[in-house]
């Protein structure tokens, strides 16, 4: 029962990677989109394509914190004793990320857009960074039941290079994402603008994963060795080949396609870390039996969990594929209440 419910974490762990990562990487876009000119139209289309589903995809990072302090509350102790620190500026980066989301739309006046539309985008990439630099952390074996917030629980070599792919990998989902956005809202500018993008963004992607080899060889061994064998290795190889795909299709223009290929490069990369490190939630300290809650716990999250799965998984479907068919209606400024005051757009 414990091996299972980490199995649902480690997919809900893929999950926000890919919905909420997928966000994360269109805030980098708009931090680069230039000034309030030059970056009006990118910013434009990220708005429109956001608007429907950015807070639902937060419901993923909601569901892993549950089924972890739930289903494993030593692994949970661990980690937020040791991690606080980064935990706490990524909280207050996804806090500040959604408020200068949803209060740049309604908001007239150029300087507070200006504002509002920094602390979305830089928070962008506060938040993967330091959401990376914690896995990096638990993966190089630095986080133990009775570790002490130190430094070098996440700002070692490992830890910053994970949290660099982090933003690295959710640029790449974000540009393929408003490829397709940008067709579908009719932005045909847009197309091979963002589709540039995603495809300097998989270079840099491979660029970090080649630079990742060696100092993962010497500072996560146990992971290394999982990642370079086994079901770990062939996820890694699967992921590699969706990554390309995904090149291949942007380059033909198959910009539909392209959205599930990204993800599943992505998902697959996830479910690959989660193989190489059986049977540790923390290497090598801790495995998934000695993490698991009591018994009758774990019964009641499997029940809760399947009930969760069978009436919000089918509306999380739902929604997703509406948005992705552009069913679904963006606020108007009477749905936001905004209204134009002296001054505008000054």
């Amino acid at each position: 029962m414990a091996e299972s419910i980490a199995w649902v974490l480690v997919i809900a762990i893929a999950a926000y990677a890919c919905a909420g990562g997928t966000d994360y990487g269109a805030g980098f876009w708009d931090l680069l989109a230039g000034g309030a000119e030059r970056g009006r139209r990118p910013r434009w289309l990220i708005d429109h394509a956001m608007a429907p589903v950015w807070e639902v995809n937060n419901v993923w990072l909601i569901f892993v914190l549950v089924v972890m302090w739930s289903g494993f509350p030593t692994m949970f102790q661990a980690v937020f004793s040791a991690m606080w620190l980064p935990l706490a500026l990524a909280a207050v980066g996804l806090v500040l990320r959604g408020a200068g989301f949803a209060l740049r739309k309604p908001t007239r006046r150029l300087a507070q857009q200006r504002v509002y539309g920094a602390m979305f985008a830089v928070s962008s990439l506060v938040t993967p960074f330091f959401l990376g630099a914690v896995l990096g952390g638990i993966a190089s074996g630095r986080v133990k039941v009775g570790t002490t917030a130190s430094a070098d629980a996440w700002a070692n070599a490992t830890s910053v290079l994970v949290g660099l792919l982090a933003i690295a990998a959710t640029a790449f989902l974000g540009a393929v994402f408003l490829c397709s956005d940008a067709r579908r809202f009719g932005a045909d500018d847009l197309v091979d603008y963002f589709r540039r993008r995603a495809l300097v963004a998989f270079a840099a992607v491979v660029v970090l994963a080649l630079i990742a080899l060696p100092v993962t060889h010497h500072d996560a061994r146990y992971v290394w060795d999982g990642l370079t064998r086994g079901l770990g290795l062939l996820l890694i190889i699967v992921a590699a080949v969706a990554g390309l795909a995904t090149v291949l299709l942007l380059w033909r223009r198959s910009l539909g396609w392209s959205r599930y290929t990204s993800v599943a490069s992505v998902a697959l990369t996830v479910g690959a870390w989660g193989f190489a490190q059986r049977p540790y939630v923390l290497p090598t300290s801790l495995t998934v039996t000695e993490a698991a809650g009591a018994a009758h716990t774990l019964r009641w999250l499997v029940i809760v969990t399947g009930i969760a799965i069978v009436l919000v998984g089918p509306a999380l479907v739902l929604l997703y594929r509406l948005d992705t068919m552009g069913e679904l209606e963006e606020l108007t400024d009477a749905d936001t209440g905004a209204a134009r005051t002296p001054g505008d757009n000054v």
